[in-house]
């Protein structure tokens, strides 16, 4: 899917890592939640609070899972992370992405 329609967009940016990583949030008519966001180059360390699928739009990056090792990761691919988990991720170029939450 290309684009999203009938949604709502927080205006405020959530910004991370001094500038480094940042989003716009996206909000669907059935309280469903989406970032729309841009990686620069670096290696980072997130935390989940629910279930998150990222879909890499364009963009190239290794990234480790819990309990797993790390992966290389390129635009049209996806990973998904658990709930209440850490994981990082080593951008190898400017990643564009979109982070979808799943509440269980």
């Amino acid at each position: 899917m290309s684009q999203f329609d009938q949604i709502s967009i927080i205006k405020e940016a959530n910004i991370y890592f001094e500038g480094k990583v940042s989003s716009r949030t996206v909000i669907f008519s059935d309280g469903s939640k989406k970032t729309l966001g841009i990686m620069l180059p670096g290696q980072y360390d997130f935390n989940t609070v629910d279930k998150e699928h990222m879909e890499i739009i364009s963009g190239d990056l290794d990234v480790r899972l819990p309990s797993q090792d790390w992966q290389r990761i390129q635009g049209g691919e996806s990973f998904d992370v658990p709930a209440n988990a850490s994981f990082q991720v080593n951008i190898k170029t400017i990643t564009d992405y979109c982070c979808s939450f799943i509440q269980s």
